[in-house]
This record gives C-alpha cells, sequence and structure tokens, in this order.
C-alpha cells in the first residue's frame, strides 16, 4: 500500500511542480552559461517554456540507441521556427543560374583516399560564429577560399565574412538576408580579390561597404566550379581535393538544431536553407561513412563546431541535399597586399628617385 501511494505521489501536482523548479533551476543554469538575458520576467517565462519543451525533446531522443546525440545548446530557448529565420540563410541558385568555370576539373580522378581531414593539413581556420545574421552563405564561401589559399600558397589567412556581407549586394546575395556561394564566388573574380578577417572584421550585421578595408587584398581565386549534382562520389573526389561549399537543409529537422555529437543520419529532406563547408569525410570504427563539415554556429554547436553526416546514403541528392549544390573555388595569383598598395610604393619610389636626382643635381652645380 505505502509503494502504491509512493507510486502515485510520483505523479501528483506537487511533483509536477518539483520538477518544474527543477527545470527553471536547468534554465538559469543555461542562461548564465550562454549569456542570455531578457528584457522582463513575461519573456523569461515564455523563454522557459520553449525550454523545457526542447530538453524534454532532447532527453526523449538520447534515451534511445542512435548514431548520433543532442544537446541544450545555445538554441534551446528557441523555437525552430525561430531557429530556422536566425540562423541560416542560404538561397539556392536556379537552374541556369550558375556562372562556374570550365566543367568539374575532379571528375578524372581514378582513385580517391579513403579518408581526408582538411583541419590536419592546416588548411581550415577555426569555427566562426554567424550570429544572428543570414550569412551562412559568406563563411561557407569564405572557408572554401581560405582553403585553396593555403593549398596554393601554403598560407593560412582568415578571411573577411563582412566584405561580403557588406559590399556583395548588387545580385543574389544580400547580406544578412542569405546568399548564395556561386554568385559570391563570382563577385571575389570580379573584384580581384578578398581581404583578412584583420582588415575587415566581421560585425554580425549588414553595414555599408567599407571600401578602404575592403581595398587591401590577400588572397584571389581565378574561378569557381560546381561539382557534378546529385552525385556523392563526384563531391568525394572534389573533397579529396580541397574544402568544398554545400547547401544543406538544415531548417526541416529539430535534431539539425541540437545536433551534439557522432553521425548525423536523421529525418531531413532537400529544402536548401543553409551553407556549410565539406573539410573532409571517413568511416567511422562500425562502417559509418561520413562527411565533415564546417559550421558557422559557433563551437557550442555540434563536435566543437563541426558535424559528420552519413554519407553514400540510398537518396541520390545526399543526406538532408548535401550533393546537390557544391561549389568550390579555383586557386588564384598568390597575393599578399593590394594592387593599389603596391601601386601607391611605386608612386613613391619614383618620386623618391626624383628627389634623389635633384638632390645631386643642386650639389654638382
Amino acid at each position: 500500500m505505502a509503494l502504491l501511494a509512493l507510486g502515485l505521489g510520483a505523479c501528483s501536482p506537487a511533483a509536477a511542480e518539483l520538477g518544474d523548479a527543477s527545470m527553471a533551476e536547468r534554465h538559469v543554469e543555461w542562461m548564465a552559461r550562454h549569456g542570455r538575458a531578457y528584457k522582463d520576467a513575461a519573456e523569461k517565462e515564455q523563454r522557459l517554456r520553449i525550454f523545457k519543451s526542447n530538453v524534454e525533446y532532447i532527453e526523449s531522443f538520447n534515451a534511445g540507441k542512435r548514431k548520433y546525440q543532442l544537446a541544450a545548446n545555445q538554441f534551446a530557448d528557441l523555437t525552430h521556427e525561430e531557429f530556422k529565420a536566425m540562423h541560416t540563410g542560404f538561397k539556392p541558385s536556379g537552374t541556369g543560374a550558375k556562372k562556374a568555370g570550365n566543367g568539374f576539373r575532379h571528375g578524372s580522378l581514378s582513385s580517391v583516399p579513403d579518408s581526408v581531414d582538411w583541419r590536419s593539413k592546416g588548411a581550415v581556420t577555426p569555427i566562426k560564429d554567424q550570429g544572428l545574421c543570414g550569412s551562412c552563405w559568406a563563411f561557407t564561401v569564405v572557408a572554401a577560399v581560405e582553403g585553396i589559399t593555403k593549398i596554393a600558397t601554403g598560407k593560412l589567412i582568415s578571411l573577411s565574412e563582412q566584405q561580403l556581407v557588406d559590399c556583395d549586394v548588387h545580385g543574389k546575395d544580400q547580406g544578412c538576408q542569405g546568399g548564395d556561394m556561386d554568385a559570391a564566388f563570382e563577385f571575389i573574380v570580379n573584384n580581384g580579390g578578398i581581404t583578412s578577417e584583420a582588415n575587415y572584421p566581421y560585425e554580425e550585421v549588414q553595414r555599408l561597404c567599407n571600401a578602404h578595408n575592403a581595398s587591401f587584398v590577400v588572397a584571389t581565386i581565378e574561378s569557381h566550379e560546381d561539382v557534378p549534382t546529385n552525385d556523392e562520389k563526384a563531391l568525394r573526389k572534389a573533397v579529396a581535393n580541397q574544402p568544398v561549399s554545400v547547401g544543406i537543409d538544415a531548417g526541416s529537422s529539430l535534431d539539425f538544431q541540437f545536433y551534439s555529437g557522432g553521425v548525423f543520419s536523421g529525418e531531413c529532406g532537400t529544402d536548401l536553407d543553409h551553407a556549410v563547408t565539406v573539410v573532409g569525410y571517413g568511416t567511422t570504427s562500425d562502417g559509418t561513412k561520413y562527411w565533415l563539415a564546417k559550421n558557422s554556429w559557433g563551437e557550442t554547436w555540434g563536435e566543437n563546431g563541426y558535424i559528420r553526416m552519413e554519407r553514400d546514403v540510398a537518396a541520390k541528392e545526399g543526406l538532408c541535399g548535401i550533393a546537390m549544390q557544391a561549389s568550390y573555388p579555383t586557386a588564384g595569383t598568390p597575393r599578399t597586399q593590394s594592387s593599389s598598395a603596391t601601386a601607391a610604393e611605386s608612386i613613391l619610389h619614383a618620386w623618391f628617385m626624383l628627389l634623389c636626382v635633384i638632390v645631386v643635381c643642386v650639389v654638382v652645380t
């Protein structure tokens, strides 16, 4: 009888209140960990309800036997609709809208390594965070250009996403409102290159183009090419040679929002709304093949900012459409300074030489 009373007590209103109090404490701890603050008590209460719902989903998911796990990360007080609106930003190119270079240069490869990780080759900069700006397209383009620049010149330079957000605004790309990788690659080609993160730091908002900061070019690309659509084998050939920008569907799966580790194999569609950079691939000890992708949601998401996504799935588009729109830059002429800086130095040198001649003539006279 005592056991029955104890069982009934666990389902009582008092027990529910205790659970709510515990969740409120967890929410406060989460707020402190992620630096979150709310404008008033009403907003805090609203966010607590969302947090509670998300945590319950995460714990229920993790109770099952899965290839990947979820966690109450920095997005745990957002509804999925809010998350999708705030933290994606890829606008896929329409059919025939691309301006890629000549063909697919990696197509003739007969064999590729079993695994690749461009991080171990020094071709990947640390994880960055796009924040509350739909600029994923800029981050993946910059990561791909950083990679090919390292491969071509031996130098890893953190390049400027903010330059793309501010200055590449006269076509498909619209700053924090989203953009497309091919259009951004084309902008870099036409612009004569891109400047560094140090010269033009990221601000998480779109501003007027700073032509002065943008003029100090530190990396160039010759062109860009598209990986054949819906072909994971072709994508593997490309990634074996350099980091590759890809579009994915990150908005149709709640699991993507809270991914924390393992090989992601969750349900998702092909409505491409986010962009990441594939920087490698491999196979786990249990034989699961995966893509290794660099994201732009900070180090507290996923595996320190990265995600492993199942590779060679049955769907031709790849998991979450990863093989649908993949592209990469081709190497340009190595640059260490802008052409404007070089021209300025030439002019100064000419004036110096002229001054020397005048001084000599005066002395001789």
